[in-house]
């Protein structure tokens, strides 16, 4: 691994958008290696646990790479079981993030069920902001965001730049389709979520996740019936 250095935030924008271009058409493990020799310690990757690919494929590059996972309080419980099966069995340290509220302590103060009467500000509070801090030591961070997943993520660069938390953002699937992942799942063996298998094919907070209709894409089921498709991590 090369020897890392310092980077200031215009440093690490011009080295996002260039990487970028540079690596729009390597394989995965490629991209992940980049990101491994260029910020180490300094990058992690985020996981929802709707699958470890990610994870094992940063972890193939920077044994004990940092997994990130935000409890929201919301999971299913198979979510957290997930989390907690990759922990023990893969060459990753995952590390969990939770909001500064707990669920009783939001209802005190905003009501019951804040995610039916204003999805965006659970999310903020539960999600983006507990983001926002856990990321605070590293300068960039990677998600299994991919293109196929719905239009709204259908321009994800491989390397980009994250102006909201000044990072860079490695999306190393970004390419791939649903037909991939899976490939490489049966390949490795890597672990899944069980909801994966039960109808869901995104999986989200409890409340806000339904299974999806034949013909839907990939993110139909989470916040159905709204116009709000992104919790705000990612746009």
């Amino acid at each position: 691994m090369t020897e890392q250095v310092q980077h200031t935030a215009k440093d690490l924008e011009e080295l996002a958008e260039r990487a970028g271009r540079e690596l729009e058409d390597a394989p995965a493990l490629e991209i992940l290696r980049w990101a491994a020799d260029t910020f180490g310690p300094r990058f992690c990757v985020t996981s929802s646990m709707e699958d470890a690919v990610v994870a094992h494929l940063a972890s193939r590059v920077l044994p004990g790479v940092d997994v990130v996972f935000l409890d929201t309080g919301y999971h299913f419980p198979e979510t957290i079981g997930t989390r907690d099966a990759v922990a023990a069995v893969m060459d990753v340290n995952v590390i969990t993030l939770t909001p500064r509220r707990t669920v009783a302590e939001q209802d005190a103060e905003y009501g019951p069920k804040l995610h039916d009467r204003d999805p965006d500000l659970c999310c903020a509070l539960r999600k983006v902001k507990p983001l926002e801090e856990g990321l605070r030591g590293y300068d960039a961070w990677a998600t299994g965001l991919r293109r196929d997943e719905s239009p709204t993520r259908a321009g994800t660069p491989v390397v980009g730049w994250d102006p909201k938390r000044a990072k860079v953002k490695v999306s190393p699937i970004a390419r791939w389709t649903q037909a991939d992942v899976d490939a490489y799942v049966d390949e490795h063996g890597v672990l899944t979520n069980p909801l994966l298998m039960d109808g869901y094919a995104s999986v989200g907070c409890a409340p806000c996740t339904r299974r999806v209709l034949e013909g839907e894409d990939a993110r139909a089921g989470r916040w159905a019936g709204r116009a709000k498709t992104e919790c705000g991590l990612h746009g």
